[in-house]
C-alpha cells in the first residue's frame, strides 16, 4: 500500500493538504511589496534571501475575502515549475502521512473556485482535509503577475 506526506495548513477554519513535494518552505512574513493592477488575489512580492516571489493569498482564490496585508502571514512557498510561490494561509498545520486508498474525489457539495483547486478529500479522525493542487493555484498566480 503506498502512501504520500501531505503539509497541512488552514484557511477560513478549512483545513487543507498539499504534497509535501512541493513544498520548498513555511515562515510567517511580514513585509510585501504591493503589486500595481495586480489580480486581487496577489497580496504582494516577497523578498525571501535574494529571491524575490509572488505571494498569493489563498482565500481569494478560494473565493473569500483579501486579507488585511498590514498583518504577518503564514506562508507556504510551493515550487512549480521550478518558480517559487509564496501561498498566504492563515494557520500551519502538521505533516501527515495518508494511504493513497483514502483518497476520494472532491466532495459534490463544493462549487465555485474551491472545487477547481481541490483534486480530492482525505477523511481525517477529526476533521476533512482538502488535497490542494498546487500547479493550479500557482499557475493562476503566475498569470495574475503577468498581466
Amino acid at each position: 500500500m503506498t502512501s504520500r506526506q501531505y503539509t497541512t495548513f488552514e484557511v477560513a477554519d478549512q483545513l487543507f493538504g498539499v504534497d509535501v513535494a512541493k513544498v520548498v518552505e513555511v515562515l510567517r512574513f511580514s513585509e510585501y511589496t504591493r503589486v500595481p493592477l495586480a489580480d486581487k488575489s496577489v497580496g504582494g512580492l516577497i523578498n525571501l534571501r535574494g529571491q524575490v516571489m509572488a505571494a498569493v493569498d489563498l482565500g481569494v482564490r478560494l473565493g473569500l475575502e483579501p486579507r488585511d496585508m498590514s498583518k504577518p502571514s503564514m506562508n507556504v512557498i510551493v515550487s512549480e515549475n521550478d518558480e517559487p510561490i509564496s501561498l498566504l494561509v492563515d494557520k500551519i498545520g502538521d505533516v501527515v502521512e495518508l494511504q493513497d486508498d483514502t483518497f476520494e474525489p472532491p466532495p459534490d457539495t463544493l462549487a465555485g473556485p474551491l472545487r477547481e483547486l481541490i483534486i480530492g478529500a482525505f477523511k481525517l479522525d477529526s476533521r476533512l482535509m482538502l488535497a490542494l493542487d498546487a500547479k493550479r493555484a500557482v499557475d493562476s498566480a503566475s498569470k495574475a503577475t503577468t498581466r
